[in-house]
């Protein structure tokens, strides 16, 4: 920004404006940039003139077919995203980096360094924001309007309380938490903060807040559990009024394969073992999902849910016939 100095006001908006058209489209012809500001071709060419003094290399093609461009390949900061923009590329972009699909991940992590290193300081902080404060077990599905994700965001880096309206079942009760992290998993955004009036870490979902407000006092950090588990496990297990453990005999990174982040919490034991934690409204369902990942298991808790195993056993064999 600093070479644009060098230009006057109403030279300079025109220019910047040039810049972020060439950054729009690949080709551009002069008359269509000309119609695009309301000036003339002559004005354009002298604006490309300016943009290659101030270190733009513009490409300009001769004949009908010509038209002007900017070098591929180069990098063009200060990068021209309007604010809405570029919250929208850094909701994408974390999107992708928990998404689990091969390959995707590291690379959306790259392209979030990039922007944050061309962005102008003013939405680098913004953008940094957000991606401190998002963590993830599963890619997310982008769902939430971005100054909802900002507005938690922003509270969550400066350590102030937020209050908002949350749909529970059939109950909407206002709200009072101390926000510490976003996290994303393979269908929702969630909120993981202390929740000042019950005293306890609790999640929220963030399509299930309404009238979201950051106040204007701090609060101090308190020690917090790690957000993706402490999320993960709630979404899969804690929310339910019914929870099972179980011995699996697989190597944890089998098991995860198998089974969804939402539906169940994985931890490694040993290399040929994991348990298994998982809750449900019915926990006959869960048997059935365990029993068919294909390995040898064992139920540690709950003790009648063991006993239902034994009795389908039975009955699984019984069907077997003669």
């Amino acid at each position: 920004m600093e070479g644009l100095e060098r230009v006057e006001r109403g030279t300079a908006e025109r220019v910047l404006a040039l810049l972020g058209l060439l950054q729009r489209r690949q080709v551009w012809t002069g008359p269509e940039l000309a119609g695009q500001l309301h000036v003339t071709t002559r004005t354009v060419r002298r604006d490309v003139d300016r943009l290659r003094g101030l270190g733009y290399q513009v490409q300009a093609g001769q004949g009908t077919g010509g038209g002007y461009r900017l070098r591929p390949g180069q990098e063009v900061p200060p990068l021209l995203l309007e604010d809405d923009e570029a919250i929208a590329v850094a909701v994408a972009l974390l999107a992708g980096a928990g998404a689990g699909v091969a390959g995707t991940g590291e690379a959306a992590l790259a392209a979030l360094t990039k922007l944050d290193r061309v962005l102008p300081v003013r939405l680098r902080h913004e953008v940094r924001a957000l991606t401190s404060a998002v963590e993830s077990f599963g890619g997310a599905s982008v769902g939430v309007a971005a100054d909802l994700l900002m507005t938690l965001a922003r509270a969550c880096r400066d350590e102030v309380e937020v209050g908002f309206d949350y749909q529970s079942g059939d109950q909407r009760q206002r709200r009072r938490v101390e926000p510490y992290r976003l996290v994303t998993s393979a269908a929702h955004w969630y909120l993981l903060g202390y929740d000042i009036d019950r005293s306890d870490w609790r999640t929220f979902r963030l399509d299930r807040m309404s009238e979201v407000a950051a106040r204007t006092w701090r609060f101090t950090p308190r020690p917090a559990p790690d957000a993706a588990a402490h999320v993960q496990e709630g979404v899969a297990s804690r929310a339910y009024p019914r929870q099972a453990r179980f011995l699996v005999h697989a190597p944890a990174a089998t098991v995860r394969n198998q089974i969804p982040a939402r539906a169940a919490v994985v931890q490694e034991q040993n290399d040929q073992q994991c348990e298994v934690r998982a809750g449900a409204d019915n926990l006959d369902f869960v048997l059935l999902q365990v029993a068919l990942l294909g390995h040898e298991f064992e139920v540690i808790d709950p003790a009648d849910l063991a006993e239902r195993a034994a009795e389908v056993g039975r009955r699984l064999a019984r069907a077997h016939p003669s």
